[in-house]
């Protein structure tokens, strides 16, 4: 990471960039919040301290679905009827399984060519630091960032597959399911757990010689998420098809958003969901917080260098051996 990115620039350049919605220096407050070095994180801390008041203001959108599903397209066409209504949109996207992340969503802005350059529109990766717990707080600082910023709409896409699924839901008001038709019984390998975490699902590339598969498939998805358990929100999960490339059904999926949207804010679901993800991502980064200090502590590391060497021995009992290094660390703190 480049040590001279902040350039020797105050905490409160950053804050009144961000807050005037200078996409530049927005862009540099993100890099500073992805730095593993300590003046950065400092500084970060104290930007994000500035801009905290101004902040929590947008609807956050977490997109999922299987590879091949057309999630670039999708965004595409979805971003845009996003800004026919007046919103400023930012898209981030989100990728626990490797810090190649970044090229997959440079390769998503390229084809996102006319999203990607109108006004009130920006993409960018969200960064990963190859941990979920480590993503969820690089994300959600990215979130704060672009809200203090003026965005209003934020799109958070996953990258990868598996549990970043749950990372992303975790931060968002409003988790779709994109999903392909006609791809197989086994429901393309989307878990049934990732099922019960969509708010809703929808069918892409309902086009063409797709356009009858799609709409079994819809009535499929329809039977299947009558029998998964009632959302905590009160909503009825909706099931929706939609052609990207002609432009069909974009507009019916995000008035289902905006159904949502009322629904959550009159019966106070939006503000009790924000303030459970709260408390979730605290102990969430006191988890994370935890185990860097734990781990770059010198005597644990000799410690644990010297459990390693013993770990040949006959009779290693890992669980006894790891309960007294943590006793003996907090033995220490008293």
């Amino acid at each position: 990471m480049d040590h001279s990115i902040h350039n020797k620039q105050s905490p409160q350049f950053f804050i009144d960039g961000v807050l005037r919605g200078d996409v530049a220096v927005l862009s540099r407050a993100i890099t500073l919040t992805e730095s593993t070095s300590e003046d950065h994180k400092k500084l970060a801390r104290q930007v994000l301290e500035g801009i905290i008041d101004k902040t929590g203001n947008s609807f956050r959108l977490g997109i999922t679905g299987v590879p091949g599903v057309g999630k670039s397209t999708f965004i595409e066409s979805f971003g845009k009827e996003i800004i026919t209504r007046g919103h400023k949109l930012a898209v981030l996207a989100v990728d626990p399984s490797s810090n190649k992340s970044k090229g997959s969503i440079l390769g998503d802005k390229t084809r996102m060519e006319e999203l990607s350059v109108m006004e009130n529109v920006y993409v960018r990766p969200s960064p990963s630091s190859g941990t979920l717990g480590g993503v969820a707080r690089a994300s959600y600082e990215t979130i704060l960032l672009c809200e203090a910023a003026g965005f209003d709409f934020i799109i958070i896409e996953t990258v990868g597959v598996g549990q970043s699924e749950v990372t992303v839901s975790k931060i968002t008001d409003f988790f779709l399911l994109l999903m392909l038709a006609g791809a197989g019984d086994e429901l393309q390998g989307i878990k049934r757990g990732i099922m019960e975490m969509a708010d809703s699902v929808v069918i892409t590339k309902a086009d063409g010689n797709n356009i009858q598969k799609a709409r079994a498939a819809k009535m499929q998805y329809e039977s299947a998420m009558h029998l998964l358990q009632p959302l905590e929100s009160g909503f009825t999960p909706k099931v929706e098809t939609c052609s990207s490339l002609e432009n069909k059904g974009i507009t019916e999926v995000l008035d289902i958003i905006e159904n949502y949207r009322r629904h959550v804010t009159a019966n106070n679901f939006f503000l009790h969901k924000r303030k459970q993800q709260q408390r979730e991502l605290l102990f969430n980064f006191l988890e994370e917080k935890l185990k860097e200090k734990f781990y770059t502590h010198p005597s644990v590391i000799k410690s644990i260098k010297e459990l390693e060497e013993k770990s040949s021995e006959k009779g290693f009992i890992s669980f006894g051996l790891a309960n007294d290094l943590i006793e003996n660390v907090f033995k220490n703190l008293h």
